[in-house]
């Protein structure tokens, strides 16, 4: 879209939910709209308030904007990504050209960038399950950092922050009665639901059966005042699945919504696979659930909504009740204090190549806990697994090396900080990067109300037992929420609205496709192939004996299958994606 001067250009993805009170401000300003769209909104206010316009936006969207007011040699182009990283903006600059894209595809059909694989990267891809924004697995192509924003003219590109997460941010919510968060969380959550309905197309929502996901649809049924379509994925037995998909049809009986339950075959996984792959336009260990409950929406609705983000503002996942007690008696409740303290606690597990002697918020030692709570291969297997001319070329790392730019409050509560480096990492490198990957390969835009800039505002202004029960240590697999104590206030705020049993009678479960069984079954000559000697080999990305023996222990039953998957995976992206 181009300004009516003609001198700004806009190209945009994605979706800003504030855009009708964005433009009835600029309206009372004297500007024109020719159109209802978002678009429109946001290149106006980039007229009316230049690079600070990205303050004003609530949503999600990666955006170029090129500016040609200054006149000839002065022109300038701006890009920018959402606050959290939930739509992509890639780019490279090589040659003095300066490229940029939402996909690595479409960088490669450029044909400027050329198609090697960065070793840095897929070592990374390797230890973490998925490669760390700004990396890509494309040698000379970055991703740009969420919450900011570049300004690339003559002179060069300068990178820039127009967003950060903070503490005490909502004033004097932390110092309320519990009862009263839990109202103020409703009202909050119910806002963002709200505005992240707006649309003119068909809106449904992913409904996996957590309380997370069961919130928002209740809150949508609220809003609408008729049937939700919802949409869940199971799958056929598995010795290594677990299906919530029950326990969301059940959900969805109680809500009443107009609910689909796909279930994924073995016949459906040789079909997809190709496709999956292609448009997961990047490898990563996960994804394949977030690409088969997309294509089950996309039959039905334009946009879903999804309850991620909850485990992360509100401490759903098991690994914070882990790191609770991994420093129990070393941290104290605020501050950074305790640094000297907690290196030594941990120094004995930190030994990475840059030997890290300075550390004086103790980052090394939380990056360590952290990355161990959550990995793939591991940072020292991962180097033992690259091909010998890659692995000559690069240092074994720790996670440490990895995750170190994760922690980004170090200076806040441990879990508070816990959340952030969470955030920051997992999830934004490989669930939300996946989710958006997978949706869009089935033209589905997912939209997630937990992730919202009020929503983190409000979470960081909560103590944290009002997040997580502190008298929890441990989480066993078969707890309750009620038994686990996890995501306190999503639970209490629930209870209006979801059956009372449901906080106490059904364990917190999780989701797990069966690819162990899919691989020693339905995929079995496709992991045969992919990770043959000479294929690896030829691909001269990966050791082969050590390949070799990574799919046997898997096949004798000794290994995860989360170590061959990655690896086929892989070796089917460099000749769908990198070769293609």
């Amino acid at each position: 879209m181009a300004s009516e001067n003609d001198l700004i250009h806009i190209v945009y993805n994605g979706e800003i939910y504030n855009y009708g009170i964005e433009r009835t401000l600029l309206e009372s300003k004297g500007y024109n709209f020719k159109t209802k769209s978002d678009t429109e909104v946001v290149l106006k206010l980039y007229e009316e308030h230049g690079e600070g316009f990205l303050k004003r936006l609530r949503g999600i969207f990666a955006l170029a904007i090129y500016d040609k007011r200054g006149g000839p040699g002065k022109e300038k182009l701006l890009l920018a990504r959402d606050q959290f990283g939930i739509k992509p903006l890639l780019y490279s600059e090589i040659n003095g050209t300066f490229i940029f894209a939402s996909e690595l595809k479409a960088i490669l059909a450029s044909g400027l960038v050329p198609r090697q694989v960065d070793s840095e990267s897929l070592q990374q891809l390797l230890s973490l399950g998925s490669v760390y924004q700004p990396r890509t697995l494309v040698q000379g192509v970055y991703a740009l950092p969420p919450a900011h924003y570049m300004v690339v003219d003559k002179s060069g590109s300068n990178l820039r922050r127009y967003w950060s997460y903070g503490l005490d941010r909502v004033a004097g919510l932390r110092q309320l009665p519990y009862l009263d968060q839990v109202e103020q969380f409703r009202l909050a959550l119910t806002r963002s639901v709200k505005l992240q309905m707006v649309a003119d197309v068909p809106v449904g929502a992913f409904l996996s059966g957590g309380v997370d996901s069961s919130l928002i649809v209740a809150l949508m049924a609220r809003e609408t005042g008729g049937h939700v379509k919802t949409y869940s994925v199971g799958f056929e037995e598995g010795a290594n699945a677990t299906d919530e998909s029950l326990e969301a049809e059940a959900m969805a009986r109680h809500l009443e919504t107009d609910h689909t339950r796909v279930v994924v075959t073995a016949r459906d996984i040789e079909a997809h696979l190709e496709k999956f792959v292609f448009g997961l336009d990047q490898p990563s260990v996960d994804g394949l659930n977030s690409y088969f409950v997309s294509y089950a929406a996309s039959q039905g609705v334009t946009v879903s909504l999804s309850g991620t983000g909850g485990d992360e503002l509100f401490l759903g996942y098991p690994w914070f009740a882990n790191i609770q007690n991994s420093f129990d008696g070393v941290y104290p409740k605020r501050g950074i204090s305790f640094a000297h303290r907690l290196t030594t606690h941990l120094t004995s597990i930190i030994r990475g190549p840059n030997q890290h002697s300075v550390d004086t918020t103790g980052s090394v030692a939380f990056c360590e806990a952290f990355g161990r709570q959550y990995h793939c291969f591991g940072p020292r297997a991962a180097n033992d697994i690259l091909s010998a001319s890659r692995r000559s070329t690069l240092s074994v790392h720790a996670f440490a090396d990895d995750l170190l730019p994760c922690d980004e409050l170090a200076a806040a509560e441990l879990m508070d900080r816990a959340s952030v480096f969470c955030l920051n990492g997992y999830t934004r490198n490989q669930l939300l990067r996946d989710i958006d990957a997978c949706s869009m390969a089935h033209s589905l835009e997912v939209r997630v109300p937990f992730l919202d800039v009020e929503l983190m505002d409000f979470a960081l202004s909560l103590p944290v037992t009002s997040k997580l029960q502190m008298n929890i240590r441990t989480l066993a697999a078969d707890a309750s929420y009620a038994e686990s104590g996890v995501k306190r206030i999503v639970c209490d705020a629930s209870k209006k609205y979801l059956p009372q049993d449901f906080f106490t009678a059904r364990a917190k479960k999780g989701f797990a496709l069966p690819h162990a069984d899919w691989m020693k079954g339905p995929l079995a000559d496709v992991m045969a192939e992919t990770l043959s000697w000479e294929t690896v080999a030829n691909a001269g990305l990966f050791d082969p004996s050590s390949v070799a023996r990574i799919r046997k222990d898997f096949m004798d039953g000794y290994r995860p299958w989360s170590h061959p998957w990655l690896l086929m995976i892989t070796e089917l992206w460099r000749r769908q994606v990198l070769l293609n």
